[in-house]
């Protein structure tokens, strides 16, 4: 392996590091609850935790998903810069989806990818937000909300790719990042796409 290649790997250990760390398991057994593994749809993420009752648990963990993919990425600029952020950005998610602690059975990726997205071109991450928040207010379904965000922001990253807008926050590969982080989220979410589908799906609240 030449040189030039370390930076890339350094921001691949760092992403995938900072990624995998289960919070929604760590913070739920310190809270007492048992694992959260073992409740609900068995996911380690913010949705599931809300499964506990306990709200501000959730919201913890919600939090904390986020920032570990914000920090991913600000490290990575900070000390590697270039490609390596994004190869952070990706490595962020895969580490939270397929965690090395949890025999590769991580979270869905939705709260770690909103903080990448906000990490890497913040309008992108706002746009994402937002759109989540209305999508979930109308529909009532927080799978359906996310996969929406996401497919919204996936058109945003392009569109800054191409240089169509924002060109000011054009990163390395934008485009194909996004695109490749939603691929793998939704095939994450398979079965509420097919509870979606057949009507069965768990509204908000419910």
């Amino acid at each position: 392996m030449t040189t030039s290649y370390l930076p890339l790997l350094w921001a691949l250990v760092l992403g995938y590091g900072l990624g995998s760390i289960p919070f929604g398991l760590l913070l739920t057994r310190a809270a007492g609850l048992g694992d959260i593994r073992a409740i609900g749809s068995g996911n380690i993420g913010a949705t599931n935790v809300l499964r506990t009752g306990r709200k501000g648990l959730a919201a913890a963990t919600l939090l904390c998903d986020a920032l570990k993919g914000v920090a991913a990425v600000l490290i990575a600029d900070r000390l590697l810069g270039g490609e390596a952020t994004t190869v952070a950005a990706l490595a962020a998610v895969l580490g939270h989806l397929f965690p090395v602690w949890l025999l590769f059975k991580g979270g869905k990726g939705v709260a770690t990818t909103l903080g990448v997205l906000l990490a890497i071109a913040w309008p992108i991450g706002v746009l994402a937000c937002a759109t989540w928040l209305v999508a979930a207010l109308l529909f009532r379904y927080s799978s359906l909300a996310a996969l929406l965000a996401l497919l919204i922001a996936a058109i945003a990253a392009w569109l800054v790719r191409l240089g169509v807008v924002l060109p000011s926050f054009a990163v390395p590969y934008l485009g194909e990042l996004v695109t490749i982080i939603v691929v793998l989220v939704f095939i994450k979410h398979h079965e509420n796409i097919a509870r979606l589908l057949n009507g069965t799906e768990s509204k908000i609240g419910k």
